[in-house]
Formats: structure tokens, C-alpha cells, sequence
């Protein structure tokens, strides 16, 4: 996040999308299909019906998150007809046809912050959602909100994206001594 140059329009755009990502989890095709009326400003809200599932997500502006997009839409965002929030910075502005110029997004700040990309693994904008389930189960986040933030239908397909992590499990085994044996 720190190789964004937020100094300019395509910074602030960027800087943007990323914190969607890392920070609420959404996805490519969800941000790239964000609407300006998806913010509800009054009740801090982004309210998105997902592209891959169909389901209605609600999710929190935070405020880093806020003041990126308030930055991004007064002082970055062309002047377009686009109801999308995110455009491209180049005429004729408009909506992203695809998620590829955003994975592209990434890979640049990627390589500006001296990141190597791996050549045989997948390392894309989609990698930044498992991360963020990661975070979230080491701060100790119950896995049915992991899962609801991610806007999984199922805690199963959470659990893949968390790679369970096995140091943290055995923090969390009981020992059936203790249960056991306890005294009343």
C-alpha cells in the first residue's frame, strides 16, 4: 500500500481499490460493478448484490476506507457518465469491461514495492481475500463472520481460503484430561 502514489488521480483510484480488497475483502468484478448508489454515506454502509452469488452483501465504510474513496471521487475520478465508482484514467473514461486492468493494478504496486511475483503461483487480487481471512482469524474473528464478510455462502469454502492454520488450532484444543476431571 505504501509504493501508491496517492499524489496523483490513478494513485488515488488505485489506493482505493486495494483497501477494498485487503480491507473488506470484496472482489475484483464486485468493486469493478460498485455503483455510486452502493454508498450510502449517511448510514457508512457499501450495500453490493455480488456478482458471483447473486446475495446482497453489506459491508462497513471504514473510515480509512471513506476518506480513500472521498479523495478518489472529488479529487481523482475523471468526469464521466459512468454510474460505476471506479473508472478508467485514460478517454474515453469509463466503466472497467473486465477485471484484468485491475489485477494489473496490483501486480505494478507489486513490483514498485520490490515484490516478486511468483512465476508458478497464483498471485493475484483475489490471493489479498485469503489474506484478509487469515488477519481476521488470527485477530480471532469467529469464522461465520469471516465467512459473511467474504460474502461466502458457506463457512466450507471460508475454510479453504483460510488454509487452516495449525499452530492456531492447537492454541484452541481442550485437553480431555481437563474436562474430564475437573472438579464440581
Amino acid at each position: 500500500m505504501k509504493a501508491v502514489d496517492r499524489g496523483n488521480p490513478r494513485g488515488k483510484r488505485d489506493y482505493a481499490i486495494l483497501l477494498l480488497i485487503v480491507r473488506l475483502g470484496l472482489r475484483a468484478s464486485d468493486i469493478r460493478n460498485l455503483r455510486m448508489s452502493s454508498l450510502d454515506w449517511n448510514r457508512k454502509k457499501i450495500t453490493i448484490i455480488q456478482t458471483k452469488n447473486k446475495k446482497t452483501l453489506e459491508l462497513p465504510i471504514l473510515d480509512d476506507i471513506g476518506w480513500a474513496l472521498i479523495d478518489y471521487l472529488k479529487n481523482g475520478r475523471p468526469r464521466t457518465r459512468a454510474t460505476t465508482v471506479f473508472v478508467k484514467q485514460k478517454p474515453p473514461y469509463g466503466e472497467f469491461k473486465d477485471t484484468n486492468g485491475m489485477q494489473y493494478i496490483l501486480w505494478e504496486y507489486m513490483r514498485l514495492a520490490g515484490l516478486e511475483i511468483p512465476k508458478n503461483e497464483h498471485c493475484g487480487l483475489h490471493s489479498l481475500r485469503s489474506t484478509l481471512a487469515r488477519t481476521m482469524l488470527e485477530s480471532g474473528a469467529p469464522l461465520p463472520i469471516i465467512s459473511e464478510v467474504l460474502g461466502h455462502e458457506s463457512i466450507h469454502t471460508t475454510g479453504i481460503y483460510l488454509k487452516i492454520n495449525i499452530d492456531a488450532l492447537r492454541k484452541c484444543a481442550i485437553d480431555p484430561d481437563e474436562v474430564f476431571h475437573c472438579e464440581s
